[in-house]
């Protein structure tokens, strides 16, 4: 999927929010002057730029519908949290808000339930009941209705829009209720593609199995570190593993266990790096980990270390103990050196480390044939 597919999935959610809104608005006789004000906005909240469209949420639709204070929240899924993404208030709200909470807030009923939530005033307000311990920046408004917004796409919750402070206290007229909802549409519309977006774009970086980088990316990754050191001064330090006998493995116990020890052995090589390290799927069997700054020694510790978790703990497949191992290649080079001739040195420790009867490390070692 491609950018432009992406927004004109997006440009037909919200032509069909704006049709459905406009037939409300024009019916009402006051549909053209709004109208007016709502087209622009549309077209900017139709885009991939999250910054973007919290700019309007917070900037242009409390004008719209006349209220003072408005704040966006985007959904976590992974871990259930709302985070605050843009706000106008001039005191302090929470920044983060979990799903889990109990009573639940009136943004997490709103999460649940997918409906919006008008309050009229909120002291009297049943359905749902709102209680005072639930509302711990009430005496920051002037007022006592708000609308708590939530954002959805293709079913899904992205977001939570509140809107707070009417401007007159009489409550959200039903043009204003209708704006409302047509801006409900139109931002979790293009928050749901952008997190679509996203996910694509991620997938297209990472190793499906494993969770790894793949192999392209991992050499934009060489790349840029290679310029950064250049820029800034240091060395890089490359491991090349390979995983031994994984062609037995996959002959007596089937593809399905092969792939469950590719994956724990991944797992256990991410586990023996730093955040900054970089850990690639570099081929079937073949794993490759970036360090930046970072010394030959260091590195070869490292990589020791890698050989010694894989070594000392089978990998356990419908009952049975799977003895594993691994062969390492490690090296340091300097800025000079280009991508792939540091990852063939490194292979080429490698290549001595399996020769050497695997389970171990081997270094690369500069030869004349290296250094013209």
């Amino acid at each position: 999927m491609d950018v432009d597919w992406v927004n004109l999935y997006s440009s037909r959610t919200m032509n069909r929010a704006e049709r459905k809104s406009e037939d409300t608005l024009c019916d009402q006789g006051s549909g053209i002057s709004i109208l007016h004000r709502i087209t622009p906005l549309a077209r900017q909240i139709n885009c991939l730029d999250i910054e973007r469209i919290a700019d309007v949420c917070i900037n242009d639709i409390p004008s719209i519908v006349g209220v003072r204070f408005a704040s966006l929240y985007v959904l976590d899924e992974t871990n259930h949290i709302l985070h605050l993404l843009k706000h106008n208030h001039p005191f302090r709200i929470n920044k983060i808000v979990s799903l889990n909470q109990s009573p639940p807030s009136p943004m997490v009923m709103a999460v649940r339930s997918k409906e919006l939530i008008l309050v009229g005033d909120i002291d009297t307000h049943k359905k749902p009941v709102i209680r005072k311990s639930q509302r711990v920046f009430a005496e920051n408004y002037k007022t006592r209705n708000c609308a708590i917004v939530p954002l959805i796409c293709q079913d899904r919750v992205v977001g939570v829009l509140n809107l707070a402070d009417k401007l007159q206290d009489s409550g959200f007229a039903p043009g204003e209720i209708a704006l409302v909802e047509l801006f409900s549409q139109l931002v979790g519309a293009s928050i749901g593609n952008i997190k679509l977006f996203e996910r694509i774009q991620h997938q297209a970086t990472m190793d499906g199995l494993t969770g790894l980088v793949n192999h392209r990316t991992f050499y934009e990754i060489l790349e840029k570190e290679l310029w950064r050191s250049r820029r800034y001064g240091g060395k890089i330090s490359l491991i090349m593993i390979d995983i031994d006998n994984l062609k037995k493995i996959n002959d007596t116990y089937g593809h399905r266990a092969g792939d469950k020890v590719i994956n724990e052995i991944s797992g256990r090589i991410k586990g023996c790096i730093r955040q900054i390290d970089v850990a690639a799927r570099y081929g079937g069997d073949e794993f490759s980990v970036v360090l930046p700054n970072t010394s030959l020694g260091d590195a070869t510790v490292v990589s020791e270390r890698m050989v010694d978790v894989v070594a000392n703990s089978p990998v356990i497949w419908q009952k049975e103990q799977i003895p594993v191992s691994i062969s390492v290649g490690v090296g340091q080079y300097d800025t000079d050196t280009n991508p792939e001739d540091i990852t063939s040195r490194s292979d080429e420790a490698l290549y001595t480390a399996k020769q050497a009867g695997k389970n171990t490390v081997r270094i690369f070692q500069p030869s004349r044939k290296h250094n013209p």
